[in-house]
């Protein structure tokens, strides 16, 4: 597949799913100040950074070239991935039926696949995406899988509309775009990664990535084939763990690969409107010869109502203690 036909094809990095918007239920409530869900959450200063692709590896098509100064308030952001075990703790309080539940099904890389023949409905957009019958965040390679063992992995099979579920519940938000990215860096101005420009830097692995030739072979050289548990790896500067690979995040904004040459510089949020929401991070399927999308600066989206086993969230409060 070419640059240019990965540049265009989002779904390549996660399967996008036509559809419902972000309709969050009337009866989930914010819970009370004393009765929120714990979230272990890093306060971080804010100020000025330089965001943006500073080494013109992007794709045009997901306009990060744009290097701009941003200035951001202070703010929270959770030390990892919200869990299965958090969300669980959220669908037991509220018995919130996710998308990919309302659906019946959702994407699950075809490697991964859980699932009697029955269920596996067809590809989804690329060759390695599958829609499969009762995948969901109970469920995440199939109806044949389940959570048990991943109580520590994130939650994934999440769309937009889920995440912003949980956090109405949680009393929480969901970063924007800028905060993620200034977060992502851990106060390292200017890097490729968030612990520096090379990815394999002092000869180990430093984030959950697909390791091979994609999409045929994951050697899992880097110890995990799927999601790895939420605090694997060593963590970032602002100790923040795997702000590169694991599950993509979903981020508040709306999409524009033009926003960076007209945003403000003052706590940016995003475009007013748009058709889809910003993924930041990379996920454990992505890899150099397809996707560089890994990278702090990277950028990428997918529709709101969208779900897959490598798509999942995390989030920060902006709320005084």
């Amino acid at each position: 597949m070419t640059d240019a036909v990965l540049a265009g094809n989002a779904c390549c990095c996660s399967a996008s799913r036509k559809g419902r918007g972000e309709v969050v239920s009337a009866e989930i409530e914010p819970q009370t100040s004393g009765a929120r869900p714990i979230h272990r959450d890093v306060a971080l200063p804010g100020g000025s950074f330089l965001m943006g692709d500073h080494f013109g590896e992007g794709y045009a098509a997901d306009g990060e070239g744009t290097v701009h100064a941003v200035t951001l308030g202070p703010f929270a952001m959770d030390v990892t991935c919200v869990t299965v075990a958090q969300f669980a703790d959220f669908v037991q309080a509220t018995g919130y039926r996710t998308d990919a539940e309302t659906y019946g099904n959702s994407s699950v890389f075809r490697l991964a696949v859980a699932a009697d023949r029955r269920d596996i409905l067809g590809y989804h957009g690329t060759p390695w995406w599958l829609t499969v019958r009762g995948a969901d965040w109970r469920h995440p390679f199939g109806p044949l899988s389940g959570i048990d063992d991943l109580m520590d992995h994130p939650v994934v099979h999440v769309s937009h509309a889920d995440a912003l579920a949980y956090c109405q519940w949680a009393g929480r938000d969901l970063p924007t775009e800028a905060e993620w990215e200034y977060a992502a860096r851990g106060g390292i101005a200017g890097r490729r990664f968030p612990w520096g420009d090379d990815l394999e830097e002092g000869g180990g692995h430093h984030a959950n990535l697909w390791q091979g030739t994609f999409p045929t072979r994951n050697t899992a050289a880097d110890g995990w084939l799927a999601t790895a548990p939420v605090e694997t790896y060593t963590p970032n500067g602002f100790g923040l763990y795997q702000m590169a690979g694991n599950v993509w995040e979903w981020c508040a904004d709306w999409f524009d690969r033009d926003y960076y040459t007209h945003s403000p510089s003052d706590d940016p949020e995003g475009p007013a409107r748009g058709q889809r929401r910003v993924m930041r991070g990379g996920s454990y399927l992505c890899h150099a010869s397809y996707c560089n999308r890994y990278r702090v600066a990277a950028r990428s989206s997918n529709t709101p109502g969208s779900s897959s086993c490598n798509l999942g969230f995390r989030t920060v409060s902006r709320r005084s203690s």
